[in-house]
């Protein structure tokens, strides 16, 4: 398929591109989802692209400036749009400049279970309600970076699929398995049924130091990270079998979330 010239904004070709937000993409239907319940994600970058490719995801169509044409070309194949223009137009288009070189629209794959997730992992970590998007990318490179099996987040949480936290993480949230879990009621029997120790990382006066947990763990752990400033819930510290926490000194109490989160995957790291 020839590449597509961009000469105006007026193609309906263009709409996944055109100032779309993370949540009315999420909305958007898609040929392998006609409910419109899975919806699209926005791919930045040629490596980010590469690895939801690499994890089966199907892209939808290619933005790219011309010096990235043929990298697209190479990597969706000749059944994929790709368009392509000057890059003013195009980010007027977007609202944003292409510096990465290429975005693709991408369709969203259907989540696994969470008892599917679970049943080969021994390590999983879960984010509960941390609604920075930012944030949320940088667990998930840790995750892929420092070592965890898998990762399930609450539905407060900020959706690992934003454009953001995909950036952030650099794609390594395509690569990473994730979920979405309930509430923890059935959340702690799904992770009991796997043979999970929840260990919720918060500041409680019963928190047993990090690296006494870390010393003799069980061999399947869940990490319980939750938001800055309020923490973790109180039905979250309730569903925990062990409230974990990192010693601190010159007076600092916590570290950012993403920051904890890697401290306590490296000291769990089997």
């Amino acid at each position: 398929m020839p590449v597509i010239r961009v000469d105006s904004l007026g193609d309906p070709r263009l709409a996944d591109f055109a100032h779309r937000t993370d949540v009315a993409l999420k909305k958007a239907g898609h040929n392998g989802d006609p409910s419109g319940e899975l919806g699209l994600y926005i791919a930045e970058s040629a490596i980010v692209l590469e690895r939801a490719l690499r994890a089966g995801h199907r892209p939808r169509a290619v933005l790219a400036l011309g010096g990235s044409v043929e990298e697209a070309q190479s990597l969706v194949g000749p059944d994929v749009d790709i368009f392509s223009g000057p890059g003013e137009l195009l980010a007027e288009l977007t609202g944003y400049a292409l510096h990465r070189g290429l975005i693709a629209s991408m369709e969203r794959p259907r989540l696994p279970s969470v008892p599917r997730l679970l049943a080969d992992a021994c390590r999983v970590v879960i984010i509960e309600n941390v609604v920075d998007p930012t944030n949320v990318g940088a667990i998930f490179r840790s995750v892929a970076g420092i070592g965890a099996d898998a990762v399930l987040v609450t539905e407060r949480c900020s959706d690992p699929l934003y454009r953001r936290a995909i950036r952030v993480s650099m794609g390594t949230v395509l690569q990473v398995p994730w979920t979405r879990i309930g509430p923890w009621d059935s959340a702690r029997r799904e992770l009991a049924a796997s043979g999970f120790h929840i260990a919720a990382l918060a500041l409680t006066d019963d928190a047993v130091a990090l690296r006494d947990f870390a010393a003799a763990a069980p061999e399947r752990v869940a990490l319980v990270v939750g938001t800055e400033g309020e923490g973790l819930t109180p039905e979250a510290l309730a569903a925990a079998d062990t409230v974990v926490q990192i010693p601190m000194r010159h007076g600092i109490d916590s570290l950012n979330v993403a920051a904890a989160s890697a401290v306590a995957m490296y000291a769990l790291a089997l």
